[in-house]
């Protein structure tokens, strides 16, 4: 005869607990109240049985919504296995810390290598499969919002805009004698947050910053060169593979951390604010290269691009390591940095540069 267990049965109608006792007939539970006025039966694979845990009660679900509590789980559990019955293997590998401890090593193995070529390999795959009007409409969604947020109106006479517009323009009719080249649209603003930059957005806009042309108004096939790399990026559709990039991100940080829907809202402006990887800058030097070369114009131009960087970065640091001696000593304390700014390696692109026509050769 099958074992018995005598244990506790919330009916649903009230709070108070009755005593029962359980057995198992066949394919059913059979409940019993001790008086015997009470008696049902229940399908076993319509039962929620409780997995097994550690430390706490046992509580079962039944189809009806009655709920049976067993205070005493080592007894539960004897009983259990009593009926023949198995738990599952993944409740067996809860019960287990070295279980725990493999599963939680796999888990961040596999995010490591979600991180490190899943996501790049993915979103770069999903960037060259979405439609060029899908990528056009990307564009100029985040163009209308980095106005609002970024830029505003160029002050730069117009006659000094169209000169470089046509400038760039008959070096990507030289580069691209066939008309291959991606679609482009060169626009000037001004920004006092972005100061001297120049970015590229999706489906082809390019922009340009007032401060940039001022800080390269003597050397104007400089700036093509940066609207060259630029266009590499459009080429390439290192935006787009940004902005999918984001996406997949935040969705693994969504697995992870749960909700990451604030995450989701900071993707247009990732496009200006996040700096593209090494190898997609590879990729647009390259492409700038090329197009000067076909143009015209020495790709060591743009070595004169890099150097004034540097000197402005070199003085912004200057400037700011004056403002944090000039605030330490008012407040009588050590100034902590409270970020670390990661700067492209403007040497190795110095050399790409200088050294192109033998990089090109070899």
């Amino acid at each position: 005869m099958a074992a018995t267990l005598i244990t506790r049965w919330f009916d649903g109608r009230s709070p108070r607990p009755q005593a029962v006792t359980l057995r198992i007939d066949g394919g059913e539970l059979l409940l019993r109240t001790q008086d015997g006025a009470v008696e049902h039966r229940y399908p076993l694979a319509r039962v929620r049985w409780p997995e097994r845990r550690t430390h706490g009660q046992r509580q079962t679900e039944l189809p009806d919504g009655s709920l049976i509590q067993h205070a005493d789980a080592a007894e539960w559990d004897a009983w259990w296995r009593a009926q023949g019955h198995r738990e599952g293997v993944v409740v067996g590998w809860m019960q287990s810390w070295r279980a725990t401890l493999v599963a939680m090593a796999g888990t961040v193995a596999f995010l490591a290598a979600a991180w490190v070529w899943g996501v790049p390999w993915l979103s770069s795959t999903l960037a060259h499969l979405v439609p060029p009007s899908l990528e056009e409409r990307i564009g100029e969604a985040s163009m209308s919002q980095l106005q609002s947020i970024f830029l505003t109106p160029s002050e730069l006479p117009q006659r000094q805009q169209d000169a470089l517009r046509q400038r760039f323009a008959a070096v990507v009719k030289a580069s691209h004698p066939e008309g291959d080249a991606p679609p482009w649209n060169l626009a000037f603003h001004k920004s006092e947050i972005l100061g001297a930059n120049a970015f590229a957005l999706p489906g082809g806009a390019i922009v340009m910053t007032d401060d940039l042309v001022k800080m390269l108004e003597d050397r104007p096939d400089a700036l093509v060169g940066v609207l060259a790399h630029e266009l590499g990026h459009v080429q390439h559709r290192h935006g787009l593979d940004m902005l999918v990039r984001s996406s997949l991100v935040s969705a693994l940080i969504g697995v992870v951390l749960g909700d990451a829907s604030s995450f989701l809202a900071t993707v247009p402006a990732t496009l200006v604010t996040q700096s593209y990887s090494r190898d997609a800058e590879r990729e647009a030097d390259a492409h700038a290269a090329e197009m000067l070369h076909a143009g015209g114009i020495a790709p060591a131009e743009m070595v004169v691009f890099f150097e004034r960087i540097q000197a402005e970065e070199r003085q912004c640091d200057a400037d700011a390591d004056a403002d944090a001696d000039h605030d330490a000593a008012e407040e009588g304390g050590d100034v902590l940095p409270i970020s670390i700014a990661s700067h492209p390696d403007h040497a190795e692109r110095i050399r790409f540069f200088r050294e192109w026509k033998s990089v090109a050769g070899s």
